[in-house]
């Protein structure tokens, strides 16, 4: 496996990798768990060569958010790359990223400024410079992303829809830890008491596929037992309960399979984040 950590370096090898067959794509802020591995495994077994990139984001991080205590450690990280298949590895840094001189951010008239976007100004304003950039990197490529992140997703897709840029985007389903709570970096964050306070999003979406499949499809009505939930298992209110269009992200009046149900909510200082998609298995889900 390649290690590299600087940018035209890095851009040489990928696309070498890209006139070599097809290149698959795994953006990360590192910090990385079985469900980043599992892109990783998806790309290996879809592609010629697997490029991992490693980027702390900055202009995704808001003004109090975690960019500076988020967990770094590229080492261990590379490590498991190794093991899992990875070719490349692009540890990149925010002064090669974005120099003194840079001048171009990327924002979206429509679907970031709801739920994750309302939570957060300008965080997608940060997603879609940095995703652009990697997919400049890289070239011609198939990317893989995690479902955890559901917004994240709907709007790099029209990213590369509106810019027809050269890139396939793969939406791998979300990974979850045995008591059913969505894998992700934030979680090593959580005491025990936490952690079992956040289990409230995965109480509200298992809550919210119970009753649709009891043929409950009002959106209102589905929305206000998934706030319940939360608000009870969190011990605040959540920063958003919905059933949302899996396109347009609006919320629905009429549930029907397809559509899906998100939830974000604090539990101390950290913010958790999930979704089901409504007529789909609960494989992974605790009971409600």
């Amino acid at each position: 496996m390649n290690v590299i950590h600087d940018l035209r370096q890095g851009l040489a090898a990928c696309h070498a990798a890209g006139h070599a067959g097809l290149l698959g794509l795994v953006p990360t802020m590192g910090a990385l768990h079985s469900g980043h591995l599992s892109l990783v495994a998806r790309a290996r077994a879809e592609c010629d060569t697997v490029a991992v990139t490693i980027f702390v984001n900055p202009l995704q991080f808001g003004p109090g958010e975690d960019l500076s205590r988020y967990p770094r450690r590229v080492e261990q990280d590379c490590e498991q790359l190794a093991a899992s298949g990875a070719d490349l590895v692009l540890v990149l840094d925010t002064e090669q990223m974005y120099p003194d001189d840079f001048a171009t951010q990327l924002r979206m008239d429509t679907l970031t400024g709801v739920l994750e976007g309302a939570a957060r100004p300008g965080h997608f304003d940060g997603v879609l410079t940095v995703v652009a950039k990697l997919f400049g990197i890289a070239g011609p490529c198939r990317a893989f992303f995690g479902r955890k992140d559901f917004q994240q997703t709907v709007v790099v897709k029209r990213l590369v829809s509106d810019l027809h840029l050269p890139v396939d985007v793969v939406v791998c389903e979300t990974r979850r830890d045995a008591d059913g709570l969505a894998l992700s970096s934030r979680n090593a964050y959580l005491s025990p008491a936490q952690r079992q306070r956040g289990l409230a999003l995965v109480a509200a979406l298992t809550r919210c596929q119970q009753l649709f499949d009891a043929g409950q499809a009002d959106g209102p009505t589905l929305t206000a037992a998934m706030q319940t939930l939360l608000s009870a298992g969190l011990q605040r209110a959540p920063d958003y309960a919905a059933v949302v269009d899996a396109v347009s992200l609006a919320p629905v009046e009429r549930a029907r399979a397809g559509h899906v149900a998100v939830v974000a909510g604090r539990v101390g200082s950290t913010r958790l984040l999930d979704n089901h998609v409504l007529g789909g298995p609960l494989s992974g889900f605790p009971e409600a």
